[in-house]
């Protein structure tokens, strides 16, 4: 007779699986709670202690840890030796293994967690079994996911066994399961020892989302989010309309929701191709987008907006008139989101902006062969640590234009020029060569839509030498913050003396690479 075990603390689906298991004629051993929900079903099962003669103790941390269970799991059935062992000992084989794991996961997920509570809900004898049965799945059908209970019932009631192919497969899966689960359990040890560069990195994502394709056509791509869900992110914010992210979507969006979260006011980003093309912040929402889209009225086409404020319907009617691809905000009136959902495929998206500080893990870029980790650019910094260096002190309103920028520029790409007033961009510069290139090209976009007037300038990293300084002054640029660090500082020092810009240093570079 055909034997499985079956042990699991989510019990969905199991009493209908064990239900089609007893009518194909198997035996069930089981344990615990699983045991209890079964007979309370009304099926008859054989209690572990009946099979390993041996009480379960210590809390139930030692039940199946014995060679009854695991000799019935690792034994090859077309080996003499090992046949021979199991009748020399009395041990039966066990056909199928349906395992899922203590909620170890949904425990440290709790806001009152304790050290202790956690360490309890550390599996051990579930994925001992399941590896066990995993390993010889040439014999062995292992099931984690009660999600696959329909298609091991539907072989075995049609077969009397499942395929090779579906327990290689279910095999495979276990070996995912269980390299999540140690991973995530990795990571709560590693933090509890505040361990910051250990020797290994254990990561685990759930697959969110199969992408139409990747940055291009002929590339395959897929969204995985963090097993342990930031709630800023966009791996967890809440779709309310239109088609579904696509791979350069999901990376424009987490490049704006990166950059709103530097601003406490009422304010807007609006974002294409990594880089931001107007922010604006103001007393109201509405005005704030004014001031966004005023910062580059063309670029904003088909870009993404994310709105830290809800969106009302003035504002609304304002970003229905363009052509964009995603609007992220804490919420929607009714009546704004009613009206923005009359276009098809404009994505509508919430986040919950009250979590935004603590969207602050370690970010990770994958390389060629290898993974750099590094913690993620979120220094605070204020205008009253800023460093004057020039013979002229920037005026109240010049600092106030000064720290926009400056907390702007630091979302651009490097070299990253960014011109800016008090409340919104006026020009940006990204990702040049050379820096002189970057301030050539926000000068001549402020220039162009006439708004040097009280522009001040902000530049990602030093400069190098004082040719940026002064084509800047030359321009009408009165006031620059830069990190200083340079060289040559007192070149750019000496040319802004010269031009009577006024200049302060932070101390900080912020590279975006």
């Amino acid at each position: 007779m055909k034997r499985a075990l079956i042990s699991v603390s989510d019990k969905t689906g199991v009493v209908e699986l064990a239900e089609g298991l007893l009518k194909a004629g198997w035996e069930i051993i089981s344990t615990g709670g699983t045991q209890n929900a079964l007979t309370k079903a009304g099926i008859a099962t054989i209690g572990i202690e009946e099979v390993t003669h041996f009480p379960e103790m210590m809390d139930g941390r030692v039940k199946t840890l014995h060679p009854l269970i695991h000799g019935g799991l690792l034994s090859r059935r077309d080996n003499t030796e090992h046949v021979k062992a199991m009748t020399d000992h009395n041990i039966q084989p066990i056909d199928l293994v349906v395992v899922n794991l203590y909620p170890f996961k949904e425990t440290i997920l709790k806001a009152d967690v304790t050290t202790k509570d956690a360490i309890e809900n550390i599996d051990i004898g579930g994925p001992s079994m399941l590896r066990s049965a995993a390993k010889n799945h040439e014999f062995v059908t292992v099931v984690v996911d009660p999600l696959d209970y329909g298609k091991v019932l539907a072989e075995i009631k049609e077969n009397g066994k499942t395929t090779f192919a579906t327990r290689q497969k279910l095999a495979a899966k276990v070996f995912r399961h269980t390299a999540a689960y140690d991973a995530l359990i990795a990571g709560f040890m590693t933090e509890l020892v505040a361990e910051k560069e250990p020797e290994k990195l254990t990561l685990t994502y759930d697959l969110k989302q199969n992408l139409r394709y990747g940055e291009n056509s002929h590339q395959e791509a897929a969204f995985y989010a963090d097993a342990l869900p930031v709630s800023y992110s966009i791996a967890q914010a809440k779709q309310l309309h239109g088609k579904e992210l696509s791979y350069n979507n999901i990376k424009d969006a987490d490049a704006a929701i990166r950059i709103v979260r530097e601003f406490e006011e009422p304010t807007v980003v609006a974002l294409k191709h990594m880089n931001p093309c107007g922010i604006g912040s103001a007393d109201t929402i509405e005005k704030a987008y004014d001031f966004a889209y005023d910062a580059d009225p063309v670029s904003i086409f088909g870009g993404i907006i994310v709105l830290n404020r809800m969106v009302d319907l003035a504002t609304a009617e304002k970003m229905h008139k363009l052509f964009l691809e995603i609007i992220i905000a804490p919420s929607f009136a009714t009546d704004a989101l009613e009206l923005l959902s009359s276009k098809k495929n404009i994505r509508l998206m919430t986040l919950d902006f009250s979590e935004v500080n603590k969207a602050e893990l370690p970010e990770k870029v994958s390389v060629l062969g290898g993974l750099l980790l590094q913690d993620q650019d979120v220094i605070k910094e204020e205008a009253n640590d800023f460093k004057v260096v020039t013979k002229r002190q920037p005026s109240a309103q010049e600092l106030n234009a000064l720290a926009f920028a400056w907390k702007a520029v630091k979302h651009v790409k490097s070299n990253a020029i960014v011109l800016a007033n008090e409340h919104q961009t006026v020009g940006i510069g990204a990702g040049q060569m050379n820096r002189v290139g970057s301030v050539k090209i926000a000068i001549a976009q402020a220039e162009n839509a006439g708004k040097m007037d009280g522009a001040v300038l902000a530049s990602d990293a030093y400069f190098p030498m004082g040719d940026s300084v002064e084509f800047a002054a030359e321009h009408g640029i009165k006031a620059i913050v830069q990190p200083g660090g340079s060289i040559r500082d007192q070149e750019s020092i000496d040319m802004a003396d010269k031009y009577g810009v006024a200049m302060v240093f932070t101390g900080v570079r912020h590279f975006r690479h």
